[in-house]
């Protein structure tokens, strides 16, 4: 397959080192202000370099690589929230020119997904988001392979707030200290507002309930609580109790809810640091659980890329 790939942060960058391994060349990779397109396939270290050294990755601009003749366009552009711009305009880019759409974008399959699945129904091209929900933990082509037998999910869906409470529970030590320490360590972005409020994990549980369920939702249909004003002392009265708290996301009944929980202190969802783990409960398979790293970009782009070997090709 020919990759176009729109962001080059961590997880664009990735999907350009590793796409060669598995047998596609990207002929294209855009930043918010540059772009640069190969027909023959660009060098990832070339493309690597120029940013480093100019923070430009090409002469060419964002347009030629959404123009540039790819096969699939990887959209790891920042998610936005409401109009989910502007990832949603690329998704729209790709299928009006009959191209497939990969994204870890989480945006606009939580925000917009009854239009992404309408442009994709007009269009030759499809639409696979794997990457959006659990970084490399295959939860939504386990969800397919099941064919409808998952009723709910539930799990821990975000690595910046699990090592935070993870840290907290285990030394005793308290969120502003955690968090600066996570910060250092790369765990967490400078601004972790989307992490600590609960944001990021309820995007990728409206991501699930818009598989699972006919109805469609958004981020407004959630019900979100962080892990900011959490005091120490709460995990402290837990751990007396045998148990520990976990932000744990959950997709049932309909609704989507995020927010704080007690867990079992060795139970199935107390995963410690940056894993996630999902829990999908199944009509004829019973619990099964799936844990791995929920970020990252070579396990986001690892997710990607199985995505791409999903699809059909000419």
């Amino acid at each position: 397959m020919r990759l176009a790939i729109v962001g080059s942060g961590a997880v664009g960058t990735s999907v350009l080192e590793l796409a060669g391994g598995y047998g596609h060349d990207v002929v294209g990779v855009a930043d918010s202000s540059s772009g640069a397109v190969d027909a023959a396939g660009l060098d990832p270290e070339a493309v690597r370099s120029r940013k480093h050294e100019q923070d430009t990755v090409g002469d060419g601009t964002p347009e030629d690589v959404l123009e540039a003749d790819y096969d699939v366009l990887v959209e790891a552009t920042p998610t936005t929230l409401g109009d989910a711009e502007p990832g949603f305009s690329h998704v729209e880019c790709a299928l009006e020119r009959d191209r497939h759409v990969v994204l870890a974008n989480k945006g606009p399959v939580a925000e917009r997904y009854d239009d992404v699945r309408a442009l994709e129904a007009d269009s030759a091209g499809s639409v696979l988001f794997e990457a959006a929900v659990g970084g490399a933990i295959p939860v939504l082509s386990t969800i397919d392979d099941l064919n409808g037998q998952v009723t709910a999910a539930r799990g821990v869906l975000n690595g910046t707030a699990n090592f935070v409470l993870s840290r907290m529970a285990a030394e005793g030590l308290g969120y502003e200290h955690v968090l600066a320490e996570a910060q250092d360590l790369g765990v967490a972005e400078a601004d972790p507002t989307f992490d600590v409020e609960g944001v990021d994990a309820a995007l990728k549980c409206v991501i699930l309930a818009n598989v699972l369920y006919e109805d469609t939702y958004t981020l407004e249909d959630a019900e979100v609580e962080g892990i900011d004003d959490l005091p120490g002392s709460a995990l402290e009265l837990a751990a007396e109790d045998g148990r520990t708290i976990r932000l744990i996301g959950e997709v049932a009944d309909g609704d989507v809810r995020v927010g704080p929980r007690l867990v079992p202190e060795n139970g199935t969802l107390a995963v410690s640091g940056t894993l996630n783990i999902v829990q999908l409960e199944t009509q004829h398979a019973g619990r099964l659980n799936i844990s791995g790293r929920g970020a990252g970009g070579p396990e986001t782009a690892s997710a990607i890329l199985a995505d791409v070997g999903r699809l059909p090709s000419e």
